[in-house]
């Protein structure tokens, strides 16, 4: 067995429509499919996917932004849901978009409705180099984001 790459990212959103619209408006993003587009519940679906009893999946998509993995989004609705992980926390915490353009990515960021954290700056150590930026972000549904470019 050997692993071939990334294939995608799952990203819990309060509105799969209007993440989407965020995905595109930001990064040109594309629908590959619907995967769930009828609300799932049950013990079947919280054991597969390690859910909360009473939890209820109610869409679930994928979008691809240019050429590299997937990010699969996930509406589901639990009494018990939390916000957005922060940096500190453990797990997946962020997602990072390869962009040609650190500062013209971030404008787009913040029109279509996420937020800069700080502003752009020159990548640091040994990533440093001729127009080498990063910034992070806040999606408009408060998960983070980082911009790089490289």
């Amino acid at each position: 067995m050997s692993a071939r790459r990334i294939d995608h990212v799952g990203l819990t959103v309060p509105d799969i429509e209007t993440a989407t619209a965020f995905l595109q408006a930001a990064f040109d993003a594309t629908v590959v499919h619907d995967i769930v587009t009828e609300p799932l519940a049950g013990q079947e679906i919280e054991t597969a996917l390690g859910l909360p009893s009473g939890a209820l999946v109610r869409r679930v998509r994928q979008v691809r932004i240019g050429d590299g993995a997937t990010l699969e989004l996930f509406e589901i609705a639990a009494d018990d849901q939390r916000g957005p992980a922060r940096l500190c926390d453990l797990g997946i915490q962020h997602v990072a978009v390869l962009v040609d353009d650190v500062h013209g990515a971030a404008r787009r960021v913040t029109e279509a409705g996420g937020a800069l954290l700080a502003d752009p700056a020159p990548l640091p150590g040994p990533e440093a180099g001729p127009g080498r930026m990063w910034v992070y972000c806040r999606f408009p549904w408060g998960g983070l984001l980082e911009l790089v470019s490289r």
